[in-house]
């Protein structure tokens, strides 16, 4: 099997923690990795974003490639105009077949734009492929406070169509089954749900104290850790009003607490764009709460850091408003960490309340300090949910996910091959 993974928008080697880079980078990189490790031929083709970057990356070993396509200016750009480079990226990823002689057996497909590019490919070299969203736009759009967080009319069209169009949707959790059954009217004999997994080798429970020595912590303070992009549906103001209130309502001691945010640049809140934006109004947000000693910004951080920063953490907050998965919960947990989250999306499938961490409404800061005093204030407790996570990140691993897909895939190929052979036997009677 030769198969041809598309991340149009994003490289999946790209820094974690900026605008377009979190979970679903994870997700491409390390099935690619997996599936290398099981003897598949893959090539991940991506947009050039830079143009002083080799073309061709072959950092994800056993012979498999990212190959970063020029599609429009090799800079990063807005979604909206990344759409009119999408004809330009296939004809670079058809001329790089060409020149290499290769055939892909196989498109799998990540994000709407990606899905864009994938039935074009499959219209010109007849190869099926399997999508996955990764966000779906509507859900975005339902949580969205403001105009400039709303997703365009085009992506929901076009996610439409992709329902319609693909061999088969890999959706991330039956939440998301349910939202593309009922916000999309999709057909859901064509989804098949399979979460994403996680490296157990890289992320594993490890002793905190090592961990804080490593990063230069204080190794008597209670840290409590964000980790994911800066942006608004991420619902970072709320853990900022929850620590606020746990400080002035004396609900535990947080004289020693202080809270981390992993993700972003804090360096340059001043730079143009939304991304920044956000940046800037939570800095505001924490003068105004005087949490100036209390909250850290780190800025985004090599993926090779982050099991430290999990391991030396008492606990993970992800205040969210929509997660279709939520990677980060799931990498906190096999590193032994307990997991305070918004019910919602995939969190809510994810984080078990009660044994791996807590489930909490989004947007209420109230019940997320109250969480959060549960474990500050209860090392034991802690302790247990953090065993629990661990044991519960097992069923995760990359090797049972991998497999999963790998049935997908042949299942796939199987019945276009049937297709193909039809018309031959028609015409032969």
């Amino acid at each position: 099997m030769r198969l041809a993974m598309l991340s149009f928008h994003t490289c999946p080697l790209a820094t974690l923690g900026g605008k377009d880079t979190g979970g679903m980078n994870v997700y491409v990189r390390d099935l690619s990795r997996e599936l290398g490790r099981r003897g598949v031929q893959l090539d991940v083709f991506t947009r050039s974003q830079d143009q002083h970057q080799p073309h061709v990356k072959e950092d994800l070993g056993y012979g498999n490639r990212v190959i970063h396509i020029p599609a429009g200016p090799e800079v990063p750009l807005p979604k909206d105009i990344l759409f009119t480079h999408v004809p330009e990226f296939v004809g670079g990823v058809r001329e790089f077949a060409r020149s290499q002689g290769i055939a892909y057996d196989l498109l799998h497909s990540h994000y709407w734009l990606s899905g864009v590019a994938a039935r074009s490919l499959r219209a010109a070299w007849g190869a099926p492929f399997v999508h996955m969203f990764h966000t779906l736009g509507i859900m975005k759009n339902r949580v969205a406070q403001t105009p400039g967080e709303r997703e365009g009319d085009l992506r929901i069209r076009v996610e439409t169509e992709l329902l319609r169009e693909a061999d088969r949707i890999i959706a991330a959790t039956p939440a998301e089954l349910a939202q593309l059954q009922w916000l999309y009217r999709a057909d859901i004999r064509r989804v098949t749900v399979i979460p994403p997994g996680v490296d157990l080798t890289h992320f594993y429970p490890r002793p905190a104290a090592a961990a804080r020595a490593r990063l230069g912590l204080d190794p008597d303070a209670h840290l409590i850790l964000f980790v994911g992009r800066i942006e608004p549906l991420k619902g970072i103001e709320t853990l900022f009003q929850a620590v606020a209130r746990l400080r002035d309502e004396g609900m535990c001691d947080v004289r020693r607490t202080s809270v981390a945010l992993v993700g972003g640049n804090p360096a340059a809140p001043e730079a143009a764009g939304d991304y920044n934006a956000e940046l800037a109004r939570l800095k505001t947000l924490r003068e105004q709460l005087n949490l100036s000693e209390l909250v850290t910004f780190i800025g985004a951080q090599d993926q090779d850091a982050l099991p430290d920063y999990y391991a030396a953490a008492e606990m993970v907050i992800m205040p969210s408003h929509y997660e279709s998965f939520g990677m980060v919960a799931l990498e906190a947990m096999a590193c032994g960490t307990p997991v305070i989250a918004s019910e919602v999306g995939g969190l809510a499938y994810l984080v078990r309340d009660g044994q791996t961490g807590f489930h909490v409404p989004d947007r209420d800061p109230e019940i997320l300090a109250d969480r959060i005093c549960r474990l500050l204030s209860n090392p034991a407790r802690r302790r247990q949910f953090g065993e629990q996570a661990a044991r519960h990140a097992q069923a995760y691993s990359w090797q049972l996910i991998a497999e999963r897909l790998l049935v997908v895939y042949t299942a796939v190929l199987e019945s276009a091959a049937r297709r193909s052979r039809a018309p031959a036997m028609q015409r032969a009677g």
